[in-house]
C-alpha cells in the first residue's frame, strides 16, 4: 500500500511541474501531458458519445482548446486531468447541441478477448450498452458525476471541485443517478 501512495505522490509531483512548466509555454511538457491523459481523455468523451471517430477528434480538440487557454490555468484543489474533463464536458455538450442528436449507441468497445469467451464477450458489451444507455438517460450533470466517480476513479472532493459544487451536493447527485439509472435499468429487463 506505502508503495502505491509514494508512486501516486512521485507522479503527482511529476504532473505538477509539467503543468508548471506547460503553463509557461513549454509544449513538450504539455506533450508529456497528453501523453499521461489523452487515453483518459478519450475514454471519458467516448463513453458519452459511443462513436470512436467523433471522440478521436474531440480528444484532440479538447487538448488544442486546453494549450490555448492553458496560460490563464489557476493551481486549485481540482487535480489537471480534472480541469481537461471540464473541458472535455463542455466539448461534449456543443458536439450534441450541433448534432441534435443522441448517442451513437452502435460503436464498438475495445475488450480483452484473450481471457474470455465469446459468449463472456457478448454478454459484457451486452451489460455495458445497457449502462451506457442508463447513463445517457441521465441529466448532464448527473452523467458527469457519475462518470468521473465510477469510470475515471476519481474522489468525490475531486469531483466537487471539478464541477464547482460542495462534496455533498455532488454525494446526492451520485446518488440520484445511480437511483434513476436502476429505474432505468429495471424498465428495460420488463
Amino acid at each position: 500500500m506505502q508503495n502505491a501512495e509514494i508512486d501516486d505522490s512521485r507522479l503527482n509531483l511529476e504532473v505538477g511541474s509539467l503543468v508548471e512548466r506547460a503553463v509557461s509555454g513549454d509544449a513538450e511538457a504539455f506533450g508529456r501531458l497528453y501523453d499521461f491523459y489523452s487515453d483518459r481523455v478519450y475514454r471519458h468523451i467516448y463513453y458519452r458519445t459511443a462513436n470512436a471517430e467523433d471522440a478521436r477528434d474531440l480528444t484532440q480538440d479538447v487538448f488544442a482548446r486546453a494549450w490555448r487557454v492553458l496560460p490563464k490555468y489557476k493551481k486549485t484543489t481540482t487535480p489537471f486531468l480534472g480541469w481537461l474533463f471540464t473541458i472535455s464536458h463542455n466539448r461534449v455538450i456543443d458536439y450534441y447541441r450541433t448534432k441534435k442528436d443522441h448517442a451513437n449507441l452502435d460503436g464498438e468497445l475495445a475488450m480483452d478477448s484473450r481471457s474470455r469467451s465469446p459468449e463472456a464477450l457478448a454478454e459484457a458489451e451486452f451489460g455495458q450498452q445497457e449502462v451506457r444507455r442508463a447513463i445517457l438517460h441521465l441529466r448532464e450533470e448527473q452523467q458527469q458525476a457519475i462518470l468521473m466517480t465510477f469510470i475515471e476513479g476519481f474522489d468525490y472532493s475531486e469531483v466537487a471541485a471539478a464541477m464547482g459544487k460542495s462534496e455533498g451536493n455532488v454525494r446526492v447527485i451520485v446518488h440520484r443517478a445511480l437511483k434513476r439509472m436502476r429505474e432505468i435499468l429495471d424498465k428495460e429487463k420488463t
